[in-house]
């Protein structure tokens, strides 16, 4: 039966841990009946929680750059002077049900949705939000109007003036 010099022991760690580098800690097992060697690594670095990130919330709404020009030039009037941003719900009212509110948001309410685009805050009531997720928020010039527009994936029919929506 063989034993290992201990000469050949301090050899062995110290080749060891060059191979894996310094921050690991070599233990040395030796099988006295073969003479065999088996190494076992162990980190001295403690294993660290891996912080999870969550994705990003996706807006409920698109607000397109123009829409938000519009914005910014309303928000830095008189009228919107102290704005938080804009609020977005609908009503019913109309041929065809509901039409969307635009209102100046002087204050956070509980519960509504806020999201920014186009360095505008857009919040939108909480009972608004099931009508109105996908809709595209633009700002159309034309030779006869200059109005905000809204493109909702969800309506299922318009009245012919366009001012209602059903979904």
């Amino acid at each position: 039966m063989s034993t290992l010099p201990k000469e050949g022991i301090t050899g062995s760690r110290e080749l060891l841990a060059r191979t894996f580098g310094t921050k690991k800690q070599i233990s040395m097992k030796f099988d006295r009946l073969n003479f065999s060697t088996a190494a076992a690594i162990e980190t001295d670095d403690t294993p660290k929680k891996r912080r999870r990130i969550p994705p990003k919330k996706k807006d409920p709404i698109i607000v397109t750059e123009r829409a938000a020009d519009r914005i910014k030039e309303l928000l830095s009037s008189p009228n919107g002077q102290g704005a938080l941003g804009i609020r977005l719900g609908v009503k019913r009212r109309g041929c065809n049900g509901l039409s969307y509110t635009l209102n100046y948001a002087m204050e956070r309410k509980p519960n509504e949705e806020e999201m920014s685009a186009h360095d505008v805050t857009v919040f939108i009531e909480p009972m608004a939000l099931f009508n109105v997720v996908g809709t595209v928020m633009d700002y159309e010039i034309t030779d006869m109007s200059a109005e905000f527009t809204f493109e909702n994936p969800n309506s299922k029919g318009e009245c012919g003036c366009g001012e209602s929506f059903n979904v």
